[in-house]
């Protein structure tokens, strides 16, 4: 039964009496207990399991006595860089440093370092020379195997052998992590683990490996990126729990590192378990003089009824880590939680979330998922919807409608993603009726990322024409109601496959729309993504036919001015772009024409100033020979 906050110091142990731990937590980020983050999550199963387990968050890198606070656990120290993985939250896609970190107290950046877990997992292995290291986390878990390090444009090998540690539990990681501790504690050596679904090892040699998949040594991917690209295919026709094979990466002839199949996903009643352990559900009190956590203010009063998409986006690691099977917690779950957050002080009437990766996907894509596992070389959405997926929003339906109903409840809304493409798949309006009159306020964001289906296609996403759709039943929608919403499109810049021809198709259509986005994201090639391995390889890894790449970063600005092409600051851009791509017909003043040409009296102006200096130097330079002539007189 939980007593509060997990331990964070030895006055904590010895206020439960504890003189050794079981397991200590260390994290990139802030203590904050809600089921949101990862660390809680984890932290909380073990402690229902009946271990003793402590935490300590952001230690100091730079000294190596910062781990040992909680002193040596008894099984094994835990690992992660916290909910983001450290570089992303470090580094805009420029690679320019972050102002502000939302997971440190006071929102300061600098608080971890550079590859977390890497640099924390040697600063363990300072100290403690045997003691078990195991990861788990984003990072490590889109780290597995070798991989494409955008930030220092390098292949990078397996994170379990940079950073000394002996294990990874990869994924979401509530089986993978029980299933180690029992083996740790019946007395099995961490050497000897080497068979737990959902965890990434190293052996010496393959005895012990049953029916093992070999993939291409980090010798030869290194060699060739096109090994790089097969091998990287081979993974990611292998993220499902229930087809997916052992895969094998070798490093020498004495040194493999072992990925064994997912762990499956989990039931109903075990998400329901998950979700409703004793959260204290916000940041440690010791933060509060520091003015809090940042990042609790956009979960605090959000439910989590889902994880899991089979929406397949190219530049989405969520297969690698979530995986595609959709799982859901109950309906009586996610009341109880939101019964509780009424209750909370801070509550004002408003739940700003309900769903997960993709909010309105609650149940698997089709029936067979749960025996034989997804389709290795399909997706259910891409590029038309698979016959066999099942539509079908009532239970979501149900679910906003019993949320609603609760006392104090002023309103529900749906931030996380729309998937447009489900909700045109589904005949029955009732889902787009209530998201438009109950559950959005003024504005629905929804993310068709392109306009052109050459880009779309290398994006996985469906053609221009269902967004189009879209467009049109939700404004239908909205007149038949009679409101006045709007829809915010999410667009991105640059990704594989876009030239400045698609970009300016882009700009285009966003001239037709009358609608100019105040941020564009470029494309941010991390790792374990399909359109990452494009962007390294330069080949789209299902099919192996050559991408263009925008890389030069002159480009990718012409790009993403595009978008932004009525920012007076943009004009050169814009212009350069048009004036590469042949489209000087965008130049001019009719309505279709993207900039107008710059002002001829300004332009003349111009001219008369250089043609008055000119002049100018002239004069000087007569007067400077006149002098001279006066002085040679």
């Amino acid at each position: 039964m939980s007593q509060g906050f997990l331990p964070i110091c030895k006055k904590d142990m010895e206020e439960r009496g504890w003189e050794q731990l079981d397991f200590v937590y260390i994290s990139g980020d802030a203590y904050v207990d809600h089921p949101s983050f990862g660390p809680a999550v984890i932290t909380r199963l073990l402690e229902d399991y009946g271990y003793k387990v402590g935490i300590i968050a952001q230690p100091d890198w730079k000294d190596k006595n910062s781990i040992t606070v909680l002193g040596e656990p008894r099984l094994a120290f835990l690992v992660s860089a916290g909910n983001m993985d450290s570089m992303v939250n470090h580094y805009s896609v420029s690679k320019r440093r972050r102002s502000t970190d939302a997971y440190t107290p006071g929102g300061v950046m600098g608080k971890r370092p550079d590859y977390a877990v890497t640099v924390y997992g040697n600063l363990i292995r300072q100290v403690y020379k045997k003691t078990p290291i195991i990861l788990g986390g984003i990072e490590a878990s889109l780290r597995r195997l070798a991989h494409y390090d955008y930030w220092s444009n390098k292949l990078k090998r397996s994170v379990l052998l940079d950073s000394g540690a002996d294990i990874i539990s990869y994924g979401m990681g509530e089986h993978s992590i029980i299933e180690i501790a029992e083996a740790l504690d019946s007395g099995l050596s961490i050497q000897d683990i080497t068979y737990i679904p959902g965890t990434v090892c190293k052996v010496k040699s393959l005895d012990s490996v049953y029916e093992p998949t070999i993939l291409p040594s980090y010798e030869q991917l290194k060699e060739d990126k096109l090994n790089y690209a097969r091998s990287f295919y081979v993974q990611y026709c292998n993220t499902d729990p229930f087809s997916g094979k052992c895969l094998v990466e070798p490093y020498s002839d004495h040194l493999y590192v072992v990925q064994n199949p997912p762990a499956k996903p989990l039931s109903q009643d075990e998400m329901d378990l998950v979700y409703g352990l004793p959260y204290m559900r916000t940041y440690h009190p010791s933060y509060e003089k520091d003015g809090g956590v940042p990042a609790i203010k956009e979960i605090k009063f959000s439910l989590i009824s889902n994880r899991g998409c089979f929406g397949g986006c190219s530049f989405c690691a969520l297969t690698f880590h979530q995986g595609r099977i959709v799982q859901t917690r109950s309906h009586e779950s996610l009341l109880k939680e939101a019964n509780e957050m009424v209750k909370d002080k801070d509550f004002k009437g408003y739940i700003h979330d309900v769903g997960g990766p993709t909010a309105n996907f609650r149940a698997p894509s089709c029936e067979k998922q749960l025996k034989y596992g997804v389709c290795k070389e399909k997706q259910c959405l891409f590029p038309k919807p698979c016959k066999n997926m099942k539509v079908d929003h009532r239970d979501y339906v149900a679910l906003l409608r019993k949320l609603r109903k609760i006392p104090g409840v002023k309103k529900v809304f749906i931030r996380s993603g729309i998937r447009f493409d489900y909700v045109m798949a589904d005949k029955d309006d009732t889902f787009l009726k209530e998201l438009c009159q109950y559950h959005i306020s003024g504005q629905l964001k929804v993310a068709p990322e392109h306009v052109s289906d050459a880009v779309l296609e290398k994006m996985g996403k469906p053609e221009n024409s269902v967004y189009k759709g879209f467009v049109k039943r939700y404004k239908k929608m909205n007149e038949r109601l009679g409101m006045d919403q709007y829809l915010v499109p999410y667009l991105m810049s640059s990704h594989p496959g876009s030239t400045l021809k698609e970009a300016v198709e882009l700009a285009e259509h966003l001239r037709d729309l009358g609608y100019m986005p105040e941020q564009v994201q470029d494309f941010y090639p991390t790792p374990s993504t399909i359109s990452t391995c494009m962007y390294y390889t330069g080949v789209d890894p299902r099919n192996m036919k050559p991408v263009y790449v925008p890389k030069n970063p002159h480009e990718k600005a012409m790009q993403r001015a595009l978008i932004q092409y009525r920012d007076p600051k943009n004009y050169d851009l814009v212009m350069e772009a048009l004036r590469k791509s042949g489209r000087m017909d965008l130049v001019g003043f009719d309505q279709k024409c993207l900039i107008k040409p710059r002002k001829i009296k300004s332009d003349m102006s111009g001219v008369k100033r250089k043609q008055n200096c000119k002049n100018s130097k002239n004069v000087k330079n007569n007067r400077g020979g006149n002098n001279k002539r006066r002085k040679s007189r």
